[in-house]
Parts: C-alpha cells; structure tokens; sequence
C-alpha cells in the first residue's frame, strides 16, 4: 500500500504545481492561449545622417567654377565637391520635442554667407513642447515653411532646385505654433527674425503662416504666407508681401504632379510703390521601376526690376529678370538610402541674363548635374 500512495502523492503535487505554471486554455480549442509579447517602447532620441556628393559642368560658361549667383544649391560646375553633408539628432516622446543638426557644403557656404560664423554650420537647433493635445510650440531654428522644395535634396523630386525654391526661404529661426486640426488638415502660425535669416537684422519681426490640407492619399494642397520687412535698421521701411501656394496629386500609381505658384511684392526704394515678382512651376514624376524613376520639370521666373534676384540687372534696356526653362532627371536607387542622379538643365532669358565675357548679351544657359547621397 506504502508503495502504491507515494507515486500517486508525487503525482498530485506534480499536476498541483502544473496548475499553477501552465497558461490558461480556451476551452473550444483545447490548446494553451499565447501569451502577449511585451510590446517595445520607441526609443524618443535618434539619430539621422545624410551626404550628397556631386560633380556640375556648366556648357559655355567661362566664369570660374562658381554657377549663376542666383543658384544656391549645387552651385559649382566642373569641381567634384559635396552639395550638404548633414550629421544631427532628434528627441521626441510625444510630449517634448527638439532637435540639434549641424551641416557643412557648398550649400552652406551659398545660403549662410551672411550669417554670424558661429551659426553657418547650424541645420536645425529648436526645443518644442505641446501646450496640450494636437499642438506643439516650438523656439529656435529648423526648416522653412514655405515651398514643395527643402534643403535635403534626396526629399525632392529633382537634383536641382528651381528658381523659385533657390530664391525663397531654405531655413528661418524664430517661434512656430502647429495645431494639428485632424488628420488631414494641419495650420502652422510663425512669427520669424526674417526672410532666411537666422540673426536679426532689424527691430521688426516677421510673419508666416502655412495650411497643409490633404483631403486624400493622392491629393495634397499647401498655402503659405510670408509678411516682414527685410531691410537692414539703416534703411527705410520696405514691406514684403509673399504667398506659397502648391498642390500635388497622384493620378496612377507610379505617376506624380505637383503645380506650384508664388508671388509677391516689396516696396521699391523709393517706398512710393511696390515691385512684383511671380513664379510658377510644374513636376512630372514617372517611377519606371521600383529603382528607377524619371522627372520632368517645367519653370518660370519674373521679377520686376530684380528685386529679390540679388539684384541681378540684366545688360538690356528691360531692367526686369525674366527666365524660363527646364529639366530633365533620372534617379536610380540601388537601395532605400542611397541615390544616384543624373539632371540636364536649360535655362532662357532676356538679353543678358546670362551674360559671358565673349558675349555680353547672352541670353541662354546650360548645365549636367550628377550626385550620389546618402541617407542614415
């Protein structure tokens, strides 16, 4: 009897503790339920890196390795230099947010050439929290508001920025309120030091405004708004009146459009009117493979009397800067970090837009443009 209870006590104290390890079982399937994975919290702080190497070779040009002075980014022909090297991090929990990124190029040496020395090299550097839900409030310098085109040239549909992009806000610092109104629609109010100005250039302060609406995946619409004046203390008051407007739609699956329109006005010298610039362009986006793909682009620039354009002065009796064009690339990406393009440009102005020492009056302008960037 002794040997018979023994197994049968072992036994029970066996299936006992069992009971107590074994996950519960659904009745109607007769087999243990899995047991939930710990889900992984995102880590808020990461990191980003991007290169973009690139050679230019201007046709005709005779004026040094430097491109037409109002080109901004890949600005230098028959040199192999890089565009923006970008190395930064990021801090998002939901609640907190900012962001520390510092660059260097020929972008830079383009775009921040007036800026103090000791911000040139700043991409992004702003602190945010939100104020409560669906807003955020952000203080420092990041991104411009306005535009289809950024900085980051892997983001945009061609190698090359347009007229419009170059001779528009790349970056702004100052104060930025986002309401994130639903879903599909989000508004953006700022109040900036300037028109791509990291430092103060005067007392007054400026403002902007941008609406995102995307009432569908293949339909986005963009307005953006611009009020300062931008003359230094010393001069007088010269108000400057600028909207951004841009939509783009995806009719197909590998098919993209974007029609973009600007236009704006500053008071002349005089202050007793105003100049006008306006400028439109078109994107045509055609994904040939899942590597490759293919942009057309179509542009046109017009300021009166050159404002805004560095006050470039074409060698013609019509003071006004007036160009039209072109261009052509083909991006290939071997994989999702890495791009390679390759653009043809042509651009057409009024007599001497262009001008070269064996031709003072001419009017057309050609260019290639390859790059390779990076992203991590």
């Amino acid at each position: 009897m002794k040997k018979l209870l023994l197994p049968a006590l072992v036994a029970l104290s066996t299936s006992a503790a069992l009971a107590q390890t074994t996950p519960t079982t659904d009745p109607s399937l007769a087999v243990p339920l899995a047991v939930a994975p710990a889900q992984a919290i995102p880590n808020p702080l990461t990191t980003y890196g991007f290169v973009d190497g690139y050679y230019g070779y201007d046709f005709k040009y005779d004026n040094g390795n430097n491109r037409q002075s109002f080109l901004y980014s890949h600005n230098r022909q028959n040199e192999f230099t890089i565009n923006q090297a970008v190395i930064g991090v990021r801090y998002d929990d939901g609640k907190v947010r900012g962001a520390l990124g510092l660059h260097a190029g020929t972008y830079v040496s383009a775009n921040y050439a007036a800026e103090d020395q000791a911000l040139r090299h700043v991409f992004e550097a702003y602190a945010g929290f939100r104020p409560f839900a669906k807003a955020w409030l952000d203080l420092g310098i990041f991104g411009s508001h306005i535009g289809f085109e950024s900085a980051i040239s892997k983001d945009n549909w061609t190698l090359t920025r347009s007229l419009m992009a170059e001779n528009s806000p790349y970056y702004e610092s100052g104060a930025r309120f986002t309401y994130e109104v639903g879903p599909k629609l989000t508004l953006t109010g700022l109040v900036l030091n300037g028109w791509q100005n990291i430092r103060e250039t005067n007392q007054a302060k400026a403002l902007g405004t941008q609406i995102q609406w995307k009432p569908s995946d293949k339909l986005l619409i963009n307005s953006s708004t611009f009020y300062g004046n931008e003359q230094p203390t010393t001069e007088a008051v010269r108000r400057r009146y600028f909207h951004d407007f841009y939509i783009t739609y995806a009719p197909a699956e590998r098919v993209n459009l974007a029609l973009i329109f600007d236009v704006g006005k500053q008071q002349s010298a005089t202050a007793s009117n105003y100049d006008t610039w306006h400028t439109a362009s078109a994107f045509l986006k055609y994904k040939l493979t899942d590597k490759l793909s293919t942009t057309l682009r179509g542009e046109y620039y017009y300021a009166e009397r050159g404002v805004i354009i560095q006050g470039i002065k074409p060698n013609t009796t019509d003071a006004n800067f007036r160009v039209a064009g072109g261009s052509l690339n083909m991006d290939y990406a071997p994989t999702s970090n890495v791009v390679f393009r390759i653009e043809g440009r042509y651009l057409n102005g009024i007599n001497g837009i262009f001008a070269r020492s064996d031709d003072a009056i001419n009017k057309s302008y050609g260019n290639m443009t390859t790059s390779i960037a990076i992203s991590f």
